[in-house]
């Protein structure tokens, strides 16, 4: 073992020898609106990681994290990888019960919370066993510290001897499909998608500034707005705040990102208000990235008229940390997931897990080096997940002219006239409407007992919900006559998760 397998010497305390001590890694969009150098960034999570160690805290125990997109985010996780500990980052949208479950199910020892989530995190700790410190970024409410408290006088730390196998820190699934898992990642696995997917498709470079709307607390995040940024001594904006339209204008306008990483949702809401405004956007960017759910067809083409930009729209997984099937710059196909990222090798498998070749529908399965080390206390899970070099996505794709195009969840697939039916090739269609902005599409039972397509959506601004009757002749002449939706149903908005994926388990429930 040495310094050098500790993931935070490679993206923090390298940059020191490399001459990029006074470059901001990260500076904040919102709130203090604060700078952070590489110096800085390497100083301040020694000190944390001297605190953690003062506070008592031992190698492998978890620090929770539920801590907005600010400077104490990046700091908080390399600190505790130095130390040795394991940074837990959770989703800053959960309710009071998700989080109470959560910790008590990862045993976390201290925990990091933004102040502003106190009111929702305080009832989750009360009666926890096994935190000894709950640390609050801001103001500490009676029974916590705060963080500059916390980290006041403490010694620096330089990064524990580390094992690029040894566990470094985990994420939590973002429970698209019901109660979120502990996935366990080690050091490796964090070079590992930047050597690949940063390095080989996006490309970034060190003179890059990156903008993701995409939260830190989640992989496709993690890897966007950290890892990928400080693999090369690049600049990451960070925002805390809720991505809107107006906010990500004007964060693109006054920033200047080079780099933008959005999930479909957001791109959806950004065209829809720039072709609203009738204007050119005023923008920097070179290149975008999309995951989370994969992006429409219409959608993809609509931004690159209007931004000149490509969307390189991807697929990965908490599973896998980030991206490992995607388009490429230049060679971009709306409506496709692309192949595969060098350096990871792909599958689609009947039930039988035999292999299919093109126009077979399958679940896809990937191997490749930034692989989870398997569930937190799922051990049923882990077995049926990780199978050997090969994780099963719960993906299903069909390939078509050596290109993968998703077709769903495997739970969300259904067979109509014993023909199956892909949501999302519904859902594609219903959003190439003019009146429709999001879509989603579930199986429902008619009177006979037989599944049929159920569409909820969300309508643009001044469109009318009359628009229903036409929407199903229109999918029936995009599509197929069996696959359009027997129900239609007009909704405010979609349940989702905080990447961006909808929960179309919630809307099978509802049916």
């Amino acid at each position: 073992m040495s310094q050098a397998g500790n993931a935070a010497s490679y993206f923090v305390d390298r940059h020191i020898g490399e001459g990029r001590a006074d470059k901001p890694a990260f500076r904040e969009a919102d709130g203090e609106k604060r700078t952070l150098t590489y110096g800085e960034l390497a100083r301040q999570t020694a000190c944390f990681a001297g605190a953690l160690t003062r506070a008592g805290v031992r190698r492998e125990e978890r620090v929770a994290m539920i801590v907005r997109d600010q400077i104490e985010f990046p700091v908080t996780f390399w600190g505790s990888i130095k130390a040795g500990a394991i940074p837990v980052p959770l989703n800053t949208l959960l309710s009071s019960s998700v989080y109470e479950t959560i910790l008590e199910d990862s045993r976390a020892s201290v925990l990091v919370v933004s102040e502003e989530l106190w009111d929702v995190v305080k009832p989750a700790i009360d009666g926890n066993r096994y935190l000894r410190a709950v640390v609050v970024i801001g103001a500490a409410p009676e029974g916590t510290t705060s963080y500059a408290d916390f980290v006041a006088d403490a010694e620096p730390q330089e990064a524990v001897e580390a094992s690029e196998d040894e566990l470094a820190f985990w994420l939590y699934s973002s429970g698209s499909t019901g109660t979120p898992k502990g996935v366990r990642h080690v050091h490796s696995s964090l070079k590992a998608t930047c050597d690949t997917f940063g390095d080989q498709v996006l490309g970034i470079r060190e003179d890059d500034t990156v903008f993701s709307v995409a939260k830190m607390f989640f992989a496709y995040g993690l890897g966007n707005a950290m890892s990928f940024p400080m693999s090369v001594g690049a600049t990451t904006v960070i925002f805390g705040g809720r991505p809107t339209p107006d906010s990500v204008f004007e964060i693109m306008q006054r920033e200047r990102p080079t780099i933008f990483c959005g999930v479909p949702t957001l791109y959806a809401a950004l065209v829809a208000a720039q072709e609203k405004a009738g204007t050119e956007p005023d923008h920097a960017i070179r290149i975008c990235t999309s995951a989370g759910e994969a992006l429409p067809r219409e959608i993809g083409e609509r931004w690159e008229r209007l931004w000149g930009a490509e969307i390189i729209d991807g697929v990965g997984s908490t599973e896998m940390l980030h991206i490992f099937l995607s388009n490429r710059p230049g060679d971009c196909v709306y409506g496709t997931s692309g192949m595969a990222v060098p350096g990871y090798e792909v599958r689609l498998v009947d039930e039988h897990d035999e292999d299919l070749g093109e126009g077979g529908v399958g679940e896809l399965l990937v191997r490749g080096p930034s692989s989870a080390e398997g569930y937190w206390n799922r051990r049923s899970k882990s077995m049926a997940t990780f199978q050997g070099h090969w994780t099963r996505t719960g993906d299903k794709y069909e390939l078509q002219d050596g290109r993968f195009v998703y077709c769903g969840r495997t739970d969300d697939m259904f067979k109509v006239s014993g023909i199956w039916v892909s949501p999302f090739e519904v859902e594609q269609a219903l959003v190439s409407h003019p009146s429709v902005l999001e879509a989603a599409v579930v199986g429902r039972e008619d009177d006979e007992n037989l599944t049929k397509p159920a569409a909820y959506i969300v309508l643009k601004n001044g469109a009318d919900a009359s628009v229903k009757d036409e929407l199903k002749d229109f999918v029936k002449e995009r599509i197929g006559m069996w696959k359009y939706p027997r129900w239609i149903e007009v909704v405010d908005d979609l349940p989702k998760t905080a990447t961006g994926k909808i929960q179309r388990f919630k809307l099978r429930e509802s049916c």
